[in-house]
């Protein structure tokens, strides 16, 4: 019995131990679009430093590089790109040495004439956004169509939209259209439910992003590889009731 309960202390113990920080990917200026020749400057946020958190990205051309592996210049935590081609465009993320990987965000790089300035990261529920029509030339104030999933919302006169209170139901694809200089790529907007009022959601309802792969990409390395208080304790518990066993199995010789 006692065997027992140490053995499941054991294991909480362990549990507990192969929790890892996680890091946040930050985007500056916060935006999921940029013209061509554009400046940005990413950050892995992290709790922990000694996780060793590196930043990498995909791309049509190269798979899982990482800044200043030929893109980039490395600045402590910060990695700058000081002028943006169209093969920067990509999804980017932060990795440990040991494996968890972050938030993953896709930035697209055009040389098109609009962008859509939108929140990179996702928005909280009930949280105010604003949604930004730019041109690359011309002041950012342009009266401007806003699209979200192929519809029109509304159009502003201003080239600036703002969505108060933002619900599950805002969340899509939204691009912006400004007359004479063009139409914006567009851009996933996502939104995440407070912990609170938090409720299942089917697979059907989930946008097409990489958290469901990120989840199970996290669970499976927690539980195979990055647990090895755990597997070193089952190991010391198991000779250590072996050396029990033949201690008493010589006693029992003796006598």
């Amino acid at each position: 019995m006692e065997e027992t309960s140490l053995l499941w202390l054991f294991f909480l113990i362990s549990l507990l131990s192969c929790t890892t920080n996680q890091a946040r990917l930050t985007v500056s200026p916060s935006s999921s679009q940029f013209f061509k020749r554009d400046f940005v400057s990413l950050s892995c946020e992290e709790d922990d430093s000694s996780a060793g958190w590196t930043l990498r990205r995909n791309t049509s051309k190269q798979q899982r590089t990482q800044c200043g592996d030929g893109w980039g210049k490395p600045a402590g935590y910060l990695c700058n790109i000081s002028v943006l081609f169209i093969q920067d465009a990509g999804v980017y993320w932060c990795e440990s040495r040991e494996g968890p990987i972050s938030n993953m965000v896709n930035l697209t790089v055009t040389d098109k004439s609009v962008i859509l300035q939108s929140p990179v990261l996702p928005v909280m529920e009930g949280d105010d956004i604003t949604l930004l029509c730019k041109t690359k030339t011309t002041p950012s104030n342009l009266p401007a169509a806003f699209y979200k999933d192929g519809s029109l919302i509304r159009k502003q006169p201003t080239g600036h939209m703002t969505i108060q209170h933002v619900s599950r139901s805002d969340e899509g694809l939204y691009k912006c259209d400004i007359s004479g200089h063009g139409e914006s790529p567009s851009s996933w907007i996502t939104v995440t439910v407070k912990p609170s009022s938090a409720v299942p959601t089917s697979s059907s309802a989930l946008p097409p992003d990489y958290g469901s792969f990120q989840l199970a990409f996290r669970v499976v390395l927690h539980l195979v590889v990055f647990c090895p208080y755990f597997i070193s304790t089952l190991l010391m518990v198991s000779l250590y009731r072996c050396r029990g066993k033949a201690v008493h199995l010589n006693k029992r010789h003796l006598d």
